[in-house]
């Protein structure tokens, strides 16, 4: 039974159950933020799977059941699926409810989500700036949010007290919260999170076009640098298209930067220039210093 002190939603519908939904899920059970859960996913294998972990007090077969009466509605699906999700969400939307989600991509949902959204409805799109290269319901997990940024991206007219309504359920969930313009959250993480995960999947892709004798030693004596990229490579394959294709232009903004101060690398290498690597490579060794003091590593 919820503790009647900590409840801060009745009834929570999470529309997706991947690694985001049940982690959302695992959360808002262990800390009693919700009297209830509903929760649907167009794959009946995946409401298979949160029946068994018992992810919610009602896995549904349809938007319909998932979504009506609902307090908050939490849309956890790939950025390419919300187009075609939202016209059926917004048919059962309680009047004075929260409409939120967890993509990566903002302007998109905006562009894909906000045009459905009944007037009496609050749209707050969310980005919890957390997960792991694991996916589907049975890796989620409670603490997954714990010491973690949340950011809300509302927009303009959005009603406050909604606002921090959803920022009381993020730092309950452990998440620090910051507001922020959907365009700006697209241009932060394209550098911090989207160009990262590009450059792994490249570099990864790289090392299956080696020859056969020479991609057997590369797995056998992988350094930590690449060990790294091959976790990043490993995430959703799904989620992370949708990602390219839904922010391409800031994603190409910051490849086009990446690109020249690569080159500008390579040139430093081939004239054998070491006082300008090293001046780099000193510099940006201060920003990895800054993200231990920030708690990010």
């Amino acid at each position: 039974m919820s503790d009647a002190s900590t409840i801060i939603f009745d009834k929570v519908c999470l529309i997706g159950i991947g690694l985001i939904g049940s982690s959302l899920a695992h959360a808002m059970r262990d800390r009693r933020l919700a009297r209830r859960i509903s929760i649907y996913d167009i794959d009946p294998a995946a409401r298979d799977v949160a029946k068994e972990l018992k992810l919610g007090d009602e896995i549904c077969d349809t938007v319909e059941a998932a979504v009506t009466d609902a307090d908050l509605t939490v849309v956890c699906v790939p950025a390419g699926a919300v187009a075609d999700l939202a016209p059926e969400i917004a048919k059962y939307l309680k009047a004075g409810s929260i409409l939120s989600d967890v993509g990566s991509v903002k302007q998109a949902v905006v562009r894909d989500l906000g045009p459905h959204v009944p007037d009496m409805v609050h749209f707050i799109p969310g980005h919890p700036i957390a997960g792991t290269e694991y996916s589907g319901p049975r890796a989620g997990f409670a603490e997954l949010f714990q010491g973690r940024w949340c950011i809300l991206t509302p927009l303009p007219a959005t009603d406050t007290k909604a606002i921090e309504r959803l920022r009381h359920l993020w730092e309950g969930m452990g998440s620090q919260v910051e507001l922020m313009e959907p365009g700006h959250h697209d241009q932060v993480l394209a550098i911090t999170s989207h160009l990262p995960h590009l450059i792994a999947y490249t570099i990864v892709g790289t090392a299956t076009g080696l020859e056969e004798s020479t991609q057997s030693e590369v797995i056998k004596f992988s350094a930590s640098g690449f060990r790294d990229f091959t976790r990043i490579a490993a995430s959703d394959p799904i989620m992370w298209r949708d990602v390219f294709l839904n922010n391409r232009d800031a994603v190409l903004e910051m490849l086009g930067r990446f690109t020249e101060d690569l080159t500008a690398l390579q040139r430093a290498i081939r004239w054998g220039e070491g006082e300008k690597l090293q001046e780099w490579f000193t510099r940006t060794r201060a920003v990895r210093r800054s993200i231990i003091d920030a708690n990010q590593a």
